[in-house]
């Protein structure tokens, strides 16, 4: 609490200082803001002379219901997972998005046919696909290295500490899936009392054995402290600690859950149009690609790909990379957003409730 409050005093701090040459955008942090800010913030001030304020947040959901709810709104465009974009609209708390402001792609081809399937929602934009992957330090294990998802869970033959998100979400998808659920039905089994129970009966074969994250930063540095040798995290953070940095980390790709990261605009934001026009300028092919060169998050646009090249260094291909690269896409869990939207309160207690017991 004291902590989104902090944040939400800062954030009416930027408000009080915003102006029609002026927007504030509020992201996660780390190598996915700095990529953000490469690829979109400093061309589109170039272009337009607006100032692009970045903030950063834990979860940009969190402070943007706060504002709105209260009636003091300092956000103007926020970066959001894909259920809690369709959450907050439900809710009445976002700005809705007309399609047709999007450019289309180099070809012609309209935005509403290039974006992948479920990209643009009533008030959303997507601008990234990524993964919740599984990343080890290879100095930990001699002989065999842990290749699936199975493996997380298996302390006999991959001792060590475990990195897990501290949420329901993800975590118990991937549970089920360690445990033999097909992606496919992961849905139809955790919307049932035995499938919840299966969820956290498999999680607590490694509860002991587990360390809990909450910000995306940290998973890449419980590895490199040591505290962990294998955990749960976003393949981008992953992919800027292994590249970027040099720690010897791999990834395994088996389960990975994929999601979207998008755009959206909360009810009563100081400048809604500064944020249309970013939105627009930041969600067109060439932006979508320009990320990826500091990032490995999949553009949302089918015309991004093609123009996808190396990594800001020079000499690593990102395509690779990509938690959308078929050779990646191995048994992956597509998240369902309506179920979340609907269960998130349910789940999250009762995850809250095994937690604490």
């Amino acid at each position: 609490m004291n902590k989104l409050l902090t944040l939400t005093t800062a954030l009416v701090a930027v408000g009080a200082a915003a102006s029609a040459e002026e927007i504030s955008v509020v992201s996660w942090g780390g190598a996915y803001t700095v990529s953000q800010v490469e690829a979109y913030h400093k061309p589109f001030t170039e272009m337009t002379g607006i100032k692009v304020v970045s903030i950063d947040a834990d979860n940009p959901a969190s402070p943007l219901k706060a504002q709105v709810e209260a009636g003091n709104v300092t956000i103007d465009l926020a970066d959001v997972e894909l259920s809690d974009a369709i959450r907050l609209c439900d809710e009445g708390l976002l700005e809705e998005i007309d399609p047709a402001m999007l450019p289309p792609a180099p070809d012609g081809t309209p935005a509403t046919e290039d974006f992948v399937p479920g990209a643009i929602q009533d008030c959303a934009v997507a601008n990234i696909v990524w993964g919740t992957v599984i990343a080890y330090d290879t100095t930990k294990f001699s002989g065999e290295q842990p290749s699936t998802l199975a493996d997380f869970f298996d302390l006999e033959k991959f001792p060590g500490k475990r990195g897990l998100l501290k949420s329901a979400k993800r975590s118990m998808e991937m549970a089920l899936v360690a445990d033999g659920v097909s992606p496919d039905e992961v849905y139809d089994v955790l919307g049932t009392e035995e499938g919840v129970a299966r969820a956290l009966a498999k999680l607590d074969t490694i509860k002991d054995s587990t360390v809990w994250w909450e910000a995306g930063a940290q998973p890449p540095q419980l590895l490199a402290d040591g505290e962990v040798v294998m955990s749960t995290g976003y393949n981008g953070r992953f992919f800027n600690a292994m590249v970027a940095e040099g720690k010897p980390f791999a990834i395994i790709w088996d389960g990975e859950y994929m999601d979207y990261d998008l755009w959206v605009i909360p009810k009563g934001a100081p400048n809604v149009e500064g944020a249309k026009k970013f939105l627009a300028f930041s969600t067109d092919t060439q932006r979508l690609a320009d990320q990826a060169k500091y990032i490995a998050y999949g553009p949302a646009r089918k015309s991004s790909a093609a123009l996808i090249g190396m990594y800001q260094d020079g000499k690593t291909e990102m395509a690779p990379h990509m938690p959308t690269n078929p050779d990646n896409m191995i048994n992956p869990i597509w998240t369902d957003p309506t179920f979340w939207a609907d269960h998130d309160v349910e789940l999250s207690e009762k995850f809250n409730a095994w937690l604490a017991s």
